[in-house]
C-alpha cells in the first residue's frame, strides 16, 4: 500500500517541501498529494511589482511538477481533523471533499494581519496575495495625480512598497506611517542609504507615528491627527492562517503549530508544519521571523526528516540561520543588510544599483528553488521500507531512525 502524503499549501515552503519529497522517495511506494487554491506558483516576494503594473512570469505547477509524480488538487482547505488524518477541501465549481493522509505537511502560510485596528480590512489594501496586489493595482491605475497614497507599516514589505509606488507613480504623494523610526532595525549604513533613496523619490515619511483608524479618505494616527489617503496599503505584517487552531494540534497563541527541530508537530507526529505556518526555533531560541529566507530551510528539513523516516535514512540535522536581509527599493535601487545567525543588524552593507541586482538575483533563485527544490544536485529516491507506509485507520509508522543508517546527503 502507498504512503499518502499530503502537502498543504504550495507557496515557496509547500511547492518546495512536496518537489523535494518526490525526489526523495520512489513513486511506486508514495502517493504524494499537493492541495493548492491557485494553479499558479505565486512569487510572494513581487506582489510590490505586480501592484505597480509590472508583468510577473507564469509559472504553471503543472508545467512544474509534471513528470515528478505531484499530483496537484486544486482547491480551498477548510478544515484539517488531526485525529482522522483527514483534511476538508472545496474546489472552485464549491464541492466539498475529504482526503486521508498518513503523513501531512501544513504549509498554509500566513496573510495579512490588521491587528485590529478599525477599519483596516475595510478600507486598506493588502499586498501578501496575488488578490490583493491585483486589487491595488486597478485602484492605484485609476489615481489622478497628486492623490495621496499612505503606505502603513516600516518593515521590509512597507519599504519596498512605498519606493516601488513612488518610482512607479512619481506623480502621486507617497507618504509611510512607521511606528519607530524609519529603518530603526538596520545598520547606520543601511539607515543612511534608505533615507537618501526615500528622499530621493520624494516619500513623506512620518515616524513614531502609530495607526490607530482607517477610513475612506484618510488615516488616524495616535493622537488623533489624520492623514489624507485616496489609498492606504497595510503592511503591519503577517497573520497566520486559523485552520490549525481550530484543530487538535499544538498551536501558539498566534496560531503556528509547534514542531521539533525536524519539524514534526510536537503533538501529533504524522504532522509537520513548515514557513510561516510554524513556530520553529532560530539561532539563540529566537522564533524565526515569518519570510522566504526563513521558510525555505525549514522545508527541506521536513522533506528531509519525512523521507529519513521512512527510509531509514539519517535525520537531518542542520539548524537555519540567517545571513542578510534583501530589500528591493524600486527597480534601481536596493539594500543588502548583512546580520549574524539570529538576525541582527551588521555594520556591513552593500547599497545601490548593485544591491538591485543581488536582491533580483535572490528573487530569481528562489523561483528556480521552487523548480529544483534539491539545488540542481544529483538525487536518488529510495525505497519505503516495510511497515513504514501505513495502512489506513492505523497508528502512524513514526520510528526514529538510527543514527548509524546510511543517508544520501546530496542537496
Amino acid at each position: 500500500m502507498q504512503h499518502r502524503i499530503i502537502v498543504l499549501g504550495a507557496g515557496y515552503t509547500g511547492a518546495v517541501a512536496a518537489g523535494r519529497l518526490a525526489r526523495r522517495l520512489r513513486r511506486e511506494d508514495v502517493a504524494l498529494t499537493l492541495v493548492n487554491a491557485e494553479p499558479d506558483f505565486v512569487e510572494r516576494v513581487r506582489m510590490h511589482q505586480l501592484a505597480v503594473g509590472q508583468e510577473l512570469r507564469p509559472r504553471p505547477f503543472r508545467e512544474m511538477f509534471a513528470g515528478t509524480g505531484v499530483e496537484l488538487r486544486q482547491a480551498t482547505v477548510t478544515g484539517v481533523d488531526a485525529d482522522r488524518r483527514t483534511v476538508t477541501v472545496t474546489d472552485a465549481a464549491g464541492t466539498t471533499g475529504e482526503l486521508a493522509y498518513d503523513t501531512l505537511v501544513y504549509a498554509l502560510g500566513s496573510r495579512w494581519d490588521t491587528h485590529g485596528v478599525p477599519g483596516a480590512a475595510e478600507h486598506a489594501h493588502e499586498i501578501a496575495s496575488r488578490p490583493g496586489a491585483l486589487r491595488l493595482r486597478e485602484r492605484l491605475a485609476g489615481l489622478a495625480a497628486g492623490e495621496p497614497v499612505v503606505v502603513v507599516g516600516g518593515g521590509l514589505t512597507g519599504l519596498e512598497a512605498a519606493t516601488e509606488i513612488a518610482e512607479s507613480r512619481p506623480d502621486l504623494d507617497v507618504s509611510l506611517v512607521a511606528r519607530g523610526d524609519l529603518g530603526d532595525w538596520l545598520s547606520l549604513r543601511g539607515r543612511r542609504h534608505l533615507r537618501k533613496v526615500f528622499d530621493g523619490l520624494g516619500i513623506t515619511v512620518h515616524e513614531r507615528t502609530p495607526v490607530t483608524a482607517v477610513a475612506a479618505g484618510h488615516v488616524t494616527t495616535d493622537g488623533g491627527g489624520t492623514l489624507p489617503a485616496a489609498v492606504t496599503l497595510w503592511t503591519t505584517g503577517f497573520a497566520v492562517h486559523p485552520i490549525a487552531q481550530a484543530t487538535t494540534l499544538e498551536s501558539t497563541g498566534t496560531g503556528q503549530i509547534v514542531v521539533d527541530g525536524t519539524m514534526r508537530s510536537v503533538s501529533h507526529p504524522e504532522v509537520y508544519a513548515i514557513g510561516d505556518a510554524a513556530m520553529v526555533e532560530g539561532p539563540g531560541g529566537k522564533p524565526l521571523r515569518m519570510s522566504c529566507a526563513s521558510g525555505v530551510p525549514t522545508a527541506w528539513q521536513a522533506a528531509d526528516a519525512i523521507a529519513a523516516r521512512l527510509t531509514g535514512g539519517k535525520l537531518p540535522t542542520t539548524a537555519p540561520r540567517y545571513f542578510n536581509q534583501c530589500i528591493s527599493l524600486g527597480r534601481r535601487e536596493g539594500l543588502i543588510q548583512y546580520v549574524t545567525a539570529d538576525d541582527r543588524s551588521v555594520r556591513a552593507a552593500l547599497t545601490g544599483r548593485l544591491a538591485a541586482r543581488y536582491k533580483e538575483l535572490v528573487c530569481k533563485g528562489a523561483a528556480w528553488g521552487v523548480a529544483n527544490p534539491t539545488l540542481g544536485l544529483p538525487t536518488r529516491r529510495r525505497p519505503v521500507l516495510p511497515g513504514r507506509a501505513t495502512p489506513a485507520g492505523a497508528p502512524a509508522a513514526t520510528p526514529e531512525a538510527s543514527p548509524d543508517a546510511p543517508v544520501d546527503t546530496a542537496a
